[in-house]
């Protein structure tokens, strides 16, 4: 028999003594809990459990900050040489050889004013080679103004600076990537010579002002970015024809709602394509991560709640002489599941909390220090990318508890079939 100070008859006789509304399997569960009434047979079995929970949530806030951060980089990156709209002619296909539209047009003010529309900027594309003394590289050559943002390449730059651009005369200069840098060894100041396939074809001399690098080889490699005016000359356009504009938006989980906003705007002989239409195969790419996700989060809550049905069931292998006397003084299965179940719970609530612990401290250490490098040939970025969003944080802290605690209900039945004689001679 349990020393009276621990036992179920104790509980109840000082929760009746109690406020009517006393929520007495809470109450149990809280002096039976770890910490209450010493060392138990299921001290080791809960720190065990404890420590499942911890890594398996510190692992799905890792895994989530990491994938949404790489995911967030990446898209960022491509944003940054096509914005998240561009407005075009109705037949612009992937040639980069677009066929020019009037930059007077009635729906630019509206849609600058357009909710959410952060900034329009003009821009045309135009393919090429650069040749030199050695060697030979195909380019795109993006066309841009004065209007152009910055904010993307600016930190970018690795060598020289960004163009400075103006209405009132051409400017020869253009800024490549480090992969065409390195490729064909030039250096800021450096001439080059980029040959356009046109009739006839056409020769162009630029001075390189500057160098970026992005890490995103697939695009590094063949842009170049230079004035506008040059690609307007080559096509035989009027100063007031442009290949299309750009629209860049402040919050990318409104994008395709902007984007059909901008379409039903344009005139019907103009295109509005987002950046997922633009390069399908790269988000069609970054949407497949999330299915890494999916699983990690799937099996570390399924670990978490397996070690928490066998915390359950010692912790009624424990305390089966309790269950019989609760049992023989009147109480319920039901109460005795509660107290079952509060008592997990706690013990849920402790790995919870030691697992925000070390996720959130994972993840700020990381996204300082960036101490876990990549090798950026083969993952676009030099270091590991964290996302620490407080939404997820607590969307992950909901489910596995909820998890948890749903994996427990069916175990917890295994009081109903416990005999209040039989519980209370039990050894």
């Amino acid at each position: 028999m349990l020393p009276l100070e621990d036992s179920a008859f104790f509980f109840l006789k000082k929760a009746y003594f109690c406020k009517k509304n006393l929520n007495t399997p809470l109450f149990i569960a809280r002096k039976i809990s770890p910490g209450k009434q010493g060392k138990s047979y299921t001290g080791l079995i809960r720190k065990i459990s404890v420590l499942s929970i911890a890594l398996g949530l510190a692992v799905m806030i890792i895994a989530m900050a990491v994938v949404t951060g790489f995911q967030g980089e990446i898209r960022e990156k491509v944003i940054g040489f096509g914005a998240h709209i561009q407005v075009t002619n109705f037949d612009y296909n992937v040639s980069y050889e677009p066929a020019p539209i009037s930059r007077d047009q009635d729906f630019l003010k509206p849609l600058k004013e357009l909710p959410g529309v952060r900034h329009v900027q003009e821009f045309a594309t135009k393919t090429g080679i650069i040749k030199t003394d050695e060697d030979i590289h195909g380019i795109v050559m993006k066309g841009i103004g004065p209007d152009f943002d910055w904010s993307f390449f600016a930190p970018r730059m690795v060598e020289g600076s960004p163009l400075l651009l103006s209405d009132s005369a051409r400017s020869d200069q253009v800024i490549i990537s480090k992969f065409i840098a390195n490729r064909l060894k030039l250096e800021t100041g450096h001439t080059i010579f980029v040959y356009f396939i046109q009739e006839p074809p056409a020769i162009r001399r630029f001075t390189v002002a500057g160098v970026y690098e992005t890490g995103l080889e697939e695009l590094d490699k063949i842009f170049i970015l230079g004035d506008l005016r040059h690609i307007q000359h080559l096509n035989r356009w009027s100063d007031h024809q442009v290949g299309g504009f750009e629209i860049l938006v402040n919050n990318f989980s409104n994008l395709d709602k902007i984007n059909q906003a901008v379409y039903d705007l344009i005139p019907y002989d103009l295109n509005a394509r987002s950046i997922r239409h633009i390069y399908p195969q790269i988000f069609d790419w970054l949407a497949l991560l999330d299915m890494n996700v999916y699983v990690i989060l799937f099996l570390m809550a399924l670990v978490a709640g397996i070690n928490m049905i066998t915390t359950l069931l010692i912790a009624v292998l424990e305390r089966t002489n309790m269950i019989g006397i609760i049992k023989a003084v009147g109480g319920s299965n039901r109460l005795v599941r509660k107290v079952f179940l509060y008592n997990a719970g706690f013990t849920i609530l402790r790995g919870l909390f030691w697992g925000n612990v070390a996720g959130i401290l994972i993840c700020l250490v990381q996204h300082h220090f960036g101490l876990i490098t990549l090798p950026q040939d083969s993952y676009y970025v030099s270091q590991v990318p964290i996302n620490l969003e407080l939404v997820h944080v607590l969307l992950l802290n909901a489910g596995t508890f909820s998890v948890c605690m749903l994996m427990l209900i069916m175990p917890s039945m295994i009081v109903s079939r416990i005999s209040p004689v039989k519980a209370i001679i039990f050894r």
